[in-house]
């Protein structure tokens, strides 16, 4: 299974993961199209992190539910613990650092989460 490093700009928040990235989702909710995130589940066994978490921010909004992990020092969004699956992680392609998302091409899924209690149940 391909393995991906990922980090934020300045480099204090680094981790890594193993997944095939075929599928990744776009949300329109009001933080991930402001983030233009792009979304790739990945399972906790599948995660890992390579720095400590002194410079990870947590920003948490409405239920308080999910966790929008950031760099404190860059501020880039790394990945989320996701209100529709808190078990899960949600990593922000973009910023994988071996990853071409040009090159690599998934599908790319939209979700609707502007309409999130609506739509959820789409997520699989």
């Amino acid at each position: 299974m391909p393995r991906y490093g990922g980090s934020c700009h300045c480099g204090a928040v680094r981790f890594e993961i193993e997944a095939v990235i075929d599928r990744v989702t776009r949300c329109n909710c009001s933080i991930c199209a402001k983030k233009g995130i792009l979304h790739h589940r990945v399972p906790p066994e599948k995660f890992r992190m390579l720095s400590d978490d002194s410079t990870l921010g947590t920003y948490q909004f409405g239920t308080m539910q999910a966790k929008h992990h950031f760099c404190t020092v860059c501020g880039i969004h790394t990945f989320t613990r996701p209100r529709a699956a808190p078990d899960l992680y949600t990593v922000n392609v973009r910023v994988l650092d071996d990853f071409d998302i040009e090159r690599e091409n998934p599908e790319v899924v939209a979700f609707d989460g502007r309409h999130w209690e609506a739509s959820v149940h789409k997520l699989g």
